[in-house]
């Protein structure tokens, strides 16, 4: 309890939840607390007056309360104006009876504090006043500080199973104007269960985050799932706008500390709080909690501030350019804006950030794609394909950044469901997204061969099968090849790989013709420094190699590695025997393919050396020999 200076004003403040609400008066704007911070006898309360009061306009985010005044016959007591719409609410603003109003979640405070959104009362719920007269607005600080501070009464519900969060959520018992006592159990929630979709989805997220990075999730499903697919991640922090019971168990199980944060070292950053008991004991006054504003916590300059800021938001429909709707399915409104764009934009500003958006590939049960041509009549873009880096579904990742249409497109496809890929090539070739001559986007991407690789030196690349979005980096990559390694890989002089070449280089079906790629990426900048290719022969179940590596990285072990990838990959398909059309010139090649651990035989064929490489099922992959250089060419199948 406060002491004696302060307790005198918190007893004298302290009356009934009717007397509390009788401080309203008709045409008063209310902002109600928001979230799992919802007064809800105050609520309850306000509806009691229904009768003496009219045109009294009610605001707020989602609620997990009861929210009676949107109820049919209620409309000229209260008009409610809704910046987030939640389950609550949801039935009534599909019937008319809510107004949404579509706002990033840090400018509301703005609307509050310009008087452009003035607000005459605010209801909140907060805990117990400190010794030195100071509560707490607990699990959910988000608008409700700005919303007290504007207000020009402020009524709160003093509830003992508050917990005291801290940070910057605090309001002074003279800063009160009315207390109505309450000993209820503050409002729970659970995140979704997670199911296999999901839990693709987390996975496939987990994989993009490195140690130190720091995190926005949101509550749902893909969240948790997220959240739970952590794994060995070390040294993780959080900035985010909310968080839940599965923040406190990543804590719990050490893959989260905030020791690498660049802001607000060792504390979790958060607004507001959706959760169970156990969280609320948890966070109940322990420092490493640290609940602030939306005007702060949600100001994309501020999440810029964290390094390696790993934004994830969720949506509900994507289209083939980009552009993503989170707040409505068609013309019904069925969330809000919320934070997406205020963390998509911070964590784009920020040193190795990664904004992230996902969502399942199906809605309905599989019965319709959320990735779409073009979006439903009456939706509305949340996040502009301006925004948007990258798109997360469980069938992969597409980067959109720096990409054109047509890329975007076929990027977007190749991670839609496989039922709707060909739709929607059909459709993005009516759009004139991709030429009329796209080959249909392969639906067995083996995501599983990606992985990092070390050459000699020590020196980290990335190996990953070929997609049909890298026409432009393999075109960048053959113009960076030395005559040399043009003439190894192509046996002849070519000055550039015409558009049906590159076509065709680039969408393989990965089974009958495998490529991969060899990639150098710093930050979101991705360079291939090899290819190297299996293009297989059904009738005597052979497949013919062919390599092309530039000149920096021959003679550091490259060759051997891409070799072995596809001896493993030959073996996966039951080939039988690989064929190397090395020319005589090529000693290096030569050398490699002489010493790579493999049985093998040798012909000729014009100027050029035929290698044919037995593979058995039963081999592991060879341990090659690291060559004088690492260029691998063949006979090309164009």
């Amino acid at each position: 309890m406060p002491s004696d200076r302060f307790e005198q004003e918190f007893v004298q403040k302290t009356v009934s939840a009717q007397q509390a609400i009788a401080r309203i008066r008709s045409g008063d704007r209310v902002y109600v607390g928001s979230n799992c911070g919802h007064p809800v006898t105050l609520t309850a309360e306000l509806v009691n007056h229904a009768d003496r009061l009219s045109g009294v306009e009610v605001v707020h985010l989602a609620t997990f309360g009861p929210a009676p005044y949107v109820e049919p016959g209620l409309r000229e007591s209260f008009r409610h104006v809704a910046f987030f719409i939640g389950p609550n609410t949801r039935a009534a603003s599909d019937a008319g009876r809510v107004e949404y109003m579509p706002v990033f979640l840090s400018d509301i405070p703005r609307l509050f504090k310009s008087g452009q959104l003035g607000l005459d009362v605010a209801l909140v719920s907060v805990s117990p006043p400190d010794d030195h007269g100071f509560c707490s607005l607990g699990v959910s600080v988000d608008i409700g500080y700005a919303a007290c501070r504007s207000a020009r009464s402020v009524i709160a519900e003093v509830n003992p199973n508050m917990p005291r969060t801290l940070g910057d959520g605090f309001l002074h018992v003279s800063e009160i104007d009315a207390f109505v006592a309450v000993e209820t159990p503050i409002i729970e929630f659970s995140s979704s269960t997670s199911d296999p979709v999901t839990a693709q989805i987390g996975r496939n997220i987990a994989v993009m985050i490195d140690d130190g990075a720091t995190l926005q999730t949101g509550i749902g499903a893909i969240p948790s799932a997220v959240l739970n697919a952590l794994g060995d991640k070390n040294d993780l922090g959080i900035h985010t706008e909310l968080f839940g019971d599965e923040l406190v168990a990543a804590i719990e199980r050490g893959n989260v500390n905030c020791r690498q944060k660049t802001l607000h070292r060792d504390r979790v950053v958060a607004t507001f709080v959706l959760g169970t008991r156990p969280t609320y004991d948890a966070i109940h006054n322990n420092p490493f909690f640290y609940l602030a504003p939306t005007e702060y916590v949600n100001d994309p300059n501020v999440i810029a501030r964290n390094d390696r800021m790993v934004a994830i938001n969720g949506a509900l429909e994507v289209d083939l350019t980009g552009q993503v709707v989170a707040d409505s399915i068609g013309s019904r409104i069925y969330s809000g804006i919320g934070g997406q764009v205020d963390f998509i934009r911070g964590a784009s500003l920020s040193k190795g950030g990664k904004p992230i958006l996902t969502l399942p590939s199906t809605a309905r049960g599989g019965e319709v794609s959320r990735i779409v041509a073009q979006l439903a009549p009456g939706a509305g873009v949340v996040t502009s394909r301006a925004d948007v880096r990258y798109v997360v579904t469980e069938y992969g990742v597409a980067y959109l950044h720096g990409k054109t249409l047509r890329q975007r497109a076929l990027a977007l496809i190749r991670i839609a469901h496989p039922s709707f890929r060909d739709a929607l090539l059909a459709q993005a070739k009516e759009l004139g997204l991709v030429p009329q001559d796209q080959p249909s986007v392969e639906v067995n991407y083996p995501a599983h061969l990606a992985r990092e690789i070390h050459l000699n030196d020590g020196t980290a690349l990335w190996l990953r099968p070929i997609l049909p979005t890298d026409d432009q980096l393999l075109r960048r990559h053959f113009h960076t090849l030395s005559p040399e390694a043009v003439h190894h890989r192509f046996h002849r002089a070519i000055r550039m790989l015409s558009d049906r070449v590159v076509s065709d280089l680039v969408n393989v079906d990965y089974q009958r013709h495998m490529a991969l790629v060899a990639t150098e990426r710093v930050g979101e900048v991705e360079t291939i420094v090899a290819t190297a290719r299996a293009i297989f022969n059904d009738v005597d179940m052979t497949a013919e190699l062919a390599f092309a590596i530039i000149d920096p990285y021959r003679g550091r072990g490259l060759g051997r590695v891409l070799l072995a990838a596809l001896i493993d990959h030959a073996r996966s398909q039951r080939i039988v025997a690989l064929k190397g059309y090395i020319e005589q010139d090529n000693r290096a090649m030569i050398h490699l393919m002489e010493t790579c651990g493999l049985p093998y035989a040798v012909t000729h064929e014009e100027d050029m050396k035929v290698f044919t490489l037995e593979v058995t099922p039963t081999r592991s992959a060879p341990q090659v020999p690291a060559p004088d250089r690492s260029d691998l060419p063949s006979r090309s199948s164009l």
